[in-house]
C-alpha cells in the first residue's frame, strides 16, 4: 500500500494557471485562520497600558511589552498585506508575483506572531506568578512555536 497522498507527489496534472489559483486559494485560507486571532491579540495588547495593574510592570517587563506590541503590529500588517496587494493588483495579471509575495508575508507574519505570543505569555506569567515562572513560560512558549511552526515543517521538506 502506498502511503503517499496524491498532493505530495511532484505532479498534480494541472496547468500553471490552475496551480497559481490553488496556491492563492490555499494562502487566503491560511490567512483567514490567523488574521482574526492576531487582530484580537494586537487589540488586547493596545489596551493594556490603560489598565490599573500596568503601572506595576518594571522596566524589563515594559520593554517586553513594547517588543510584544511591535511584533503583534508587524504580524498584523504582514498578514493583512496580501489582501491590500490583491486589491492593488486586481486584473493586472500579476498572480505569480502576488502568490510569491503573499507567501513571504504569511511566513514572516506567522514568525512575528510567535514572537508576540511568546511575549504575551511572558507578561501574563510575570503578572500572575512572578519572574521565574515568566521566564520558564516564555521559554516554553518560544520552544513550542519554534518546534511546531519551524522545525517540524522544515523536517517535512527533506524529501524535496
Amino acid at each position: 500500500m502506498d502511503d503517499q497522498n496524491p498532493g505530495d507527489g511532484p505532479l498534480r496534472n494541472e496547468t500553471d494557471s490552475e496551480r497559481l489559483d490553488r496556491n492563492w486559494a490555499s494562502l487566503l485560507q491560511e490567512l483567514r485562520v490567523v488574521q482574526t486571532g492576531v487582530a484580537l491579540l494586537t487589540g488586547f495588547l493596545l489596551t493594556l497600558p490603560f489598565q490599573a495593574r500596568f503601572d506595576l510592570l518594571d522596566d524589563t517587563m515594559v520593554a517586553v511589552y513594547m517588543a510584544t506590541v511591535a511584533a503583534a503590529v508587524v504580524s498584523t500588517a504582514l498578514l493583512i498585506a496580501p489582501v491590500a496587494m490583491h486589491r492593488m493588483l486586481f486584473r493586472r495579471h500579476r498572480l505569480v508575483s502576488l502568490v510569491a509575495a503573499a507567501h513571504r508575508c504569511a511566513y514572516t507574519g506567522v514568525l512575528f506572531l510567535g514572537v508576540a505570543l511568546t511575549g504575551m505569555t511572558t507578561i501574563i506569567f510575570e503578572a500572575v506568578a512572578g519572574r521565574p515562572a515568566a521566564l520558564v513560560a516564555g521559554g516554553c512558549a518560544l520552544a513550542l512555536f519554534t518546534l511546531f511552526w519551524l522545525v517540524w515543517p522544515l523536517s517535512m521538506r527533506t524529501g524535496e
